[in-house]
């Protein structure tokens, strides 16, 4: 067709429009237009309209002669201009991808099943003691992963036979079906049935591996877990999952890590907590004692009067910080012990005791819980 309507105008785009411009707008266009897709009224039209304006204002020269003399400028290039082959494989690919159809002379999506593709992700579950996470540990990993079959060398046939050309698609990987439309030669193109892709068949598979190329084998890795890791964490690294495709890079291993409890010791954050029992006497009257921590035994001072829900704390006991210098505290949480036997002569003393401190009780202005809770931020 022809059309006497200004190209510019149905471009939308000034006459000053650099090609990038005109590219991008013949883009946005022939999606909204392209008849096969379109649910606009008289789409077909617009869509022929729109072409006939892009091929002009696309090919300098005719562009020039259009400027200078309008759509009487366009004679001498043989009358209406002529888009039927022109090459717009690249503006339409990802428009017509989803129906499964390419232009003559391209590459299309049948043969993508053949491109070089990154290997797939590969996990493990590391299970470590409290202190591995707290100190970091080095640690190694055996798994099952794919590996080159050590018979074939990946190549997939029995030793002294090689892949041949498929003779369905000609060693593409692909089959195209032409037919005709708006805009010239379209070809349907599909994966190849007979090589799935592949572009070559195997007549004489690897016993070995079945014709896969690959066999499953056990690995070792050594793997440094930084200090001041906790549950939940993930390391990647890098390169150590399943071989990639047709010459891709291989995946990667993440290894989430898991920790055991401790008998003793609680993790929030940086900060290790530890209950502490005392008993009464200890309470009352102050004491020096020893507390575990994960650098070992530590001397701790427990004041005169310490109450239930105390936290006292131990500066730089904790956690190393990830990615950070220094250590959190331990926090240890002072619960005082209320024996449930009590010798002939305990029982004196502390009747003795009770006798000289009265049998006035005071209900608490604050419990042990809401203590623990001011002090760790809760």
């Amino acid at each position: 067709m022809s059309t006497n309507r200004d190209y510019y105008e149905i471009l939308g785009v000034p006459r000053t429009a650099n090609p990038d411009e005109l590219k991008s707008a013949f883009r946005k266009l022939a999606r909204q237009f392209h008849p096969d897709v379109s649910q606009e009224p008289n789409a077909e039209e617009r869509f022929k309209e729109i072409n006939e304006a892009y091929a002009v204002l696309s090919d300098g020269e005719k562009r020039a002669a259009y400027d200078r003399y309008g759509h009487a400028g366009l004679n001498g290039f043989g009358g209406a201009p002529d888009f039927t082959n022109m090459d717009i494989s690249d503006l339409f690919e990802e428009l017509l991808g989803g129906f499964g159809f390419g232009f003559g002379g391209g590459r299309g999506r049948g043969q993508r099943a053949n491109r070089a593709r990154r290997g797939g992700n590969l996990q493990y579950i590391l299970d470590l003691t409290f202190e591995e996470a707290v100190f970091g540990v080095e640690k190694v990993l055996e798994y099952q992963r794919d590996e080159p079959c050590g018979r074939c060398n990946g190549n997939r046939a029995e030793p002294g036979s090689s892949p041949t050309p498929c003779r369905t698609c000609g060693g593409q990987g692909e089959v195209r079906q032409a037919r005709q439309t708006l805009l010239g030669s379209m070809v349907q193109v599909s994966t190849c049935p007979t090589c799935q892709g592949a572009g070559e068949v195997i007549e004489k598979p690897c016993t070995q591996c079945q014709g896969r190329g690959l066999e499953r084998k056990k690995v070792s890795r050594k793997v440094d877990v930084p200090a001041g890791v906790d549950g939940g964490t993930q390391i990647r690294v890098s390169g150590e999952g399943q071989p990639g495709v047709n010459g891709g890079p291989p995946g990667d291993l993440y290894i989430a890590l898991r920790v055991t409890p401790h008998k003793y010791f609680r993790r929030r954050e940086t900060d290790i907590l530890l209950d502490l029992d005392i008993n009464i006497a200890q309470a009352a009257l102050g004491a020096e004692v020893e507390v575990p921590t994960v650098d070992g035994p530590e001397a701790l001072k427990i004041p005169a009067g310490v109450q239930p829900g105390t936290v006292l704390t131990l500066r730089g006991k904790g956690v190393p910080r990830l990615r950070a210098n220094g250590r959190g505290d331990q926090l240890v949480v002072v619960n005082v012990a209320v024996p449930k036997k009590l010798t002939s002569e305990q029982r004196e003393l502390l009747e003795k005791l009770a006798g000289s401190m009265g049998s006035e009780v005071q209900p608490a202005q604050e419990g042990i819980l809401d203590k623990l809770k001011d002090f760790l931020g809760g």
